[in-house]
């Protein structure tokens, strides 16, 4: 019998994961500024349940409040360097480990995380990658700032020893201060050469940056416009301060003036929201001619598009605030000169370096994560900047190699050279983010918004050109890598890394304590794909310095476990080769696990489909299942929580390599699983998680009890998979959340019809979702999605199901029907044009007037919507009558329909 651990018996899920969602607005040091990763898990969360995973469960209540206390506060970000905590930590670790330091690995260590928080914790620790920049990164994160972020003495010019003098100086961080020392030379000796391709205007303001955008001919063959290609207008949209452009007509050409800056008024019937182009749809302003997508796609992919520069943005020294003009002759020259400059530098460093410094591998058409699949003529990765972003950025990573030589030249160690120009390198990657022809001005915040603003390189038609020099966001600035490198520097001990597939690693049997891990999430990242974009640049930089990593011409992809059907060749085969590879992975995860040794591994997807091929790869694994806790790992406002559902949560799953049950029967496990599942229910509510998040949660306290059997079996002998599991745990937890819901009481009363409508909006609110997702919450109702949809509520669209609200319907649809919801509906829209007297007659009619099912179903949905809803707001004001209406129908009786 193991002795299990504390998270294996409870853990503090709200209060970690509520630092954990916090943490996601933190910048200043924490390790997601050093460079992008995406999916990386929160440090909070990453340490609380390292932590949780390898102490004892608690003796009794008393031990209990006091660890879950401790671990509330080692899970503050505040706390993260607090010697006290930390130390605390290591020594409850320690002893309750015999005072053995354990091994412990994350085979997909991604950003870093995971491997940090346990560095943290003082484990010995592996990190293992297949992605290569992933790898820079780790080394970046888990192994120099450990190495060489340690006080000693430094050359205090960048400049050749002459004569046996050496002139030092004392530092707390000889990396930190040496990757800014080398950071400025890098900055400074770009700036001598290309710093006149940024000019300051005459009148001494300083640009920020350029608005640029695409163009396309008009497609009126009497037109034949040059149609500049902009979603909106605005140049600054705050409270305070509204500035946008203003296109007009002239000689057949579409011209701009500036409104709202200079005593210019916005003029009437002017609206900025209203770009020339939408979804890739395009009007021409001159003669109005609209031009669809698939036109416009074509003359992109002929090479009829071109660009065009529309404004300058300013800043005014000594002054708050940015200033907006229009590009002038002036600009367009510079810009001409910067091109022909490019021309001469392109082809001496491509004699020097045998690469063309502007990347020229190619960009993966068929994949929609980038901007080369939507079909727009991108095909290399060059194409993602203009002519004067290709100089600057092809100059700063020359004078990153020169650092290196001049390191050398010094007398720096070769190691030590090696890893402070591994910063530099990234210092060009974080710039490369916003210096390309995808990065988009915000006017909302007066600021650039980066690539990767989300996870994908989508297509941007009005883009922003940053002045890399200048003293704003999308200049050359290592300030966020020397906070992480502060901040990380006092972590002892480095981590050991290595790159290889998970399914493979090269570790003998039995040989880790524990595992922590965060593996891809079926289809959600295809990070080879975007990582691309860093590595063609990382390549130039460094490379030389990493034959290793940067070999190849893109990062390898054949052995990366993701779910992507543009490479696997179709949705299954896609599917089939993820949950090969994961089952794999897990049973590595298997192998170098010591006997009773303690997984922690982190998913989260937001179908069910994702979730089915995760615990098959489970099952097959060997890994019994012991605990799992879902924990908000997500920022309160994510970019697509408005549109489609989106997760807050991550499930925590723990696992054990212990002995199976052989086999277990359906009906047996089922039951085992009911009475075990109510109760973890009950403290999921209780804990407050809700909606999509908590049927995902249900899944996985179901699979520790299904988990725990070699095989589950039908009482035809049949192996029960995944499919079927979560069929049943869905009619589960359906049934006691509606209870719930309602508070009890007239479940019993509703129709399955009625029941959907309610469980929809409670687990998905208003967005659309997936229509695997809406079908499988349909069947725990008993209803068959293909034959009801577009008949009453429930639309398609696309790959997509929407619930439509009564905002969203006529009451000449919902005049006959009997349905509970329908009603509702229809005496909704009634209520909002004040036909108190139809309304009356609508309820009489259904019976629904004064049973108290009828209000409390309406309450009930009231409840599951935010305060800004549209229906909610008409459901409470037709509730707060709810008394006097249903006094008046008992004193009336029947009324004529009128």
């Amino acid at each position: 019998m193991i002795k299990k651990s504390f998270i294996e018996e409870t853990f503090p899920v709200k209060e970690v994961g509520e630092e954990a969602s916090r943490e996601k607005n933190i910048r200043h040091g924490h390790i997601s500024t050093l460079h992008i990763w995406w999916a990386r898990r929160p440090l909070a969360s990453s340490r609380a349940t390292s932590y949780a995973a390898l102490i004892p469960a608690p003796k009794n209540r008393e031990e209990l409040e006091e660890k879950k206390k401790f671990i509330i506060n080692l899970s503050k970000w505040e706390n993260s360097l607090n010697e006290q905590i930390i130390k605390k930590a290591r020594e409850d670790i320690l002893k309750a480990n015999g005072n053995s330091n354990l091994k412990v690995i994350d085979p997909f260590a991604g950003g870093g995380s995971i491997p940090l928080e346990c560095l943290r914790l003082g484990l010995e620790t592996y990190a293992n990658e297949y992605n290569p920049v992933a790898i820079l990164i780790l080394k970046c994160t888990l192994e120099y700032p450990q190495k060489y972020g340690v006080p000693g003495e430094i050359l205090i010019k960048g400049e050749p020893i002459e004569k046996g003098e050496i002139k030092k100086i004392y530092v707390n961080n000889i990396l930190l201060e040496d990757v800014k020392k080398w950071g400025n030379f890098v900055v400074n000796e770009a700036k001598k050469e290309i710093g006149k391709f940024y000019p300051n205007d005459p009148d001494g303001k300083i640009p920020v940056g350029y608005i640029w955008a695409r163009t396309i001919p008009c497609q009126n063959p009497s037109c034949n416009a040059e149609i500049p290609l902009m979603r909106q207008f605005w140049l600054a949209k705050k409270n305070n301060k509204k500035i946008s452009l203003r296109p007009f007509v002239r000689n057949n050409k579409v011209e701009f003036e500036i409104v709202g800056q200079d005593n210019k008024p916005f003029p009437e019937n002017f609206n900025p929201e209203k770009g020339t182009v939408s979804r890739a749809i395009v009007t021409c302003p001159v003669c109005g001619t609209v031009i669809d997508d698939k036109q416009v796609r074509k003359l992109f992919q002929e090479g009829k598009s071109g660009q065009r520069m529309i404004a300058v943005i300013l800043h005014q020294p000594n002054k708050d605030g940015k200033t907006y003009r229009l590009a002038n002759e002036r600009d367009f020259e510079i810009f001409k000169e910067a091109e022909k400059y490019l021309q001469e530098k392109r082809q001496k460093l491509m004699n020097e370096w045998r690469i063309d410094p502007v990347p020229d591998e190619e960009m993966n058409t068929k994949d929609p994560n980038t901007v080369a699949g939507r079909g727009y003529g991108f095909t290399k990765w060059g194409d993602l900047f203009n002519s004067r972003q290709k100089l600057a950025l092809i100059t700063l990573t020359e004078k990153v190699k020169q650092a290196y030589q001049k390191m050398i030249s010094e007398g720096y160690e070769k190691e030590y050279a090696k890893a402070v120009a591994s910063y530099l390198g990234i210092g060009i990657d974080r710039l490369v983010t916003y210096l390309n022809t995808l990065t988009r001005w915000r006017s909302d915040v007066i600021s650039f918004e980066r690539a990767f603003d989300r996870q994908a390189l989508p297509m941007i038609w009005d883009y922003g050109e940053a002045d890399p020099f200048s003293d704003s966001r999308g200049q050359w600035s290592l300030e966020p890598i020397l906070e992480s490198i502060k901040n990380i520097s006092k972590i002892s001990y480095p981590t050991v890394i290595s790159q290889l597939s998970a399914i493979s690693l090269p570790y003998p049997d039995n040989y880790f304590d524990a595992v922590f891990t965060d593996p891809p999430y079926y289809d959600n990242i295809n990070y080879a794909e975007l990582s691309d974009f860093f590595y063609v640049w990382l390549k130039r930089s460094i490379g030389d310095l990493y034959p290793e990593l940067f070999s190849t011409p893109l990062t390898p992809k054949s052995k990366e476990i993701v779910a992507n059907p543009v490479r696997h060749g179709g949705e299954q085969k896609a599917k089939e080769f993820y949950e090969e590879n994961l089952k794999k992975a897990l049973q590595e995860i298997y192998r170098i696990l010591k006997p009773n040794g303690i997984a922690v591994i982190v998913y989260t997807h937001k179908s069910t489909f994702g979730w089915e091929t995760l615990i098959n790869s489970l099952l097959d694994s060997g890994l019994v299942i012991t605990a799992s806790w879902p924990i908000d790992t997500e920022m309160k406002s994510r970019l697509n929580a408005k549109e489609t559902a989106s997760l807050a949560s991550s499930i925590y799953i723990i696992a054990r390599k212990i002995q199976k049950i052989e086999v277990g029967w359906f009906n047996d496990v089922k039951e085992e699983i009911k009475k075990y599942i109510f109760e973890k229910l009950e403290k999921l509510w209780n804990e407050g998680i809700s909606g999509a998040d908590y049927f995902i949660s249900a899944i996985g306290s179901s699979i520790e009890i299904f988990g725990k059997y070699e095989k589950v079996l039908d009482f035809e002998g049949n192996v029960v998979r995944a499919d079927k599991l979560l069929e049943f745990v869905r009619e589960i937890v359906t049934d006691y959340v509606v209870k719930q819901i309602l508070h009890n009481g007239i479940s019993q009363e509703l129709s399955p019809l009625s029941k959907f409508y309610l469980l929809y909006r409670w687990t998905y609110g208003e967005v659309k979702v997936e229509f695997d997702e809406a079908k499988k919450l349909a069947q725990s109702v008993g209803i068959d999605l293909e034959k009801v949809w577009n008949k009453s509520f429930i639309k398609k669209e696309k790959e997509f199901i929407k619930v439509l609200g009564p905002n969203e319907r006529e009451i000449k649809e919902l005049k006959d029907s009997k349905e509970m919801v329908d009603i509702l509906h229809n005496v909704l829209l009634l209520w909002k044009v004040g036909k108190k007297n139809e309304i009356k007659t609508v309820l009489q009619d259904s019976g629904y007037g004064i049973r108290d099912s009828f209000y409390r179903f309406a309450q009930a949905i009231s409840e599951t919507l935010p305060p800004e809803s549209g229906e909610k707001k008409l459901l409470d004001g037709f509730l707060s009558g709810k008394d006097k209406l249903i006094s008046e129908i008992k004193e009336e009786g029947r009324l004529p329909y009128k």
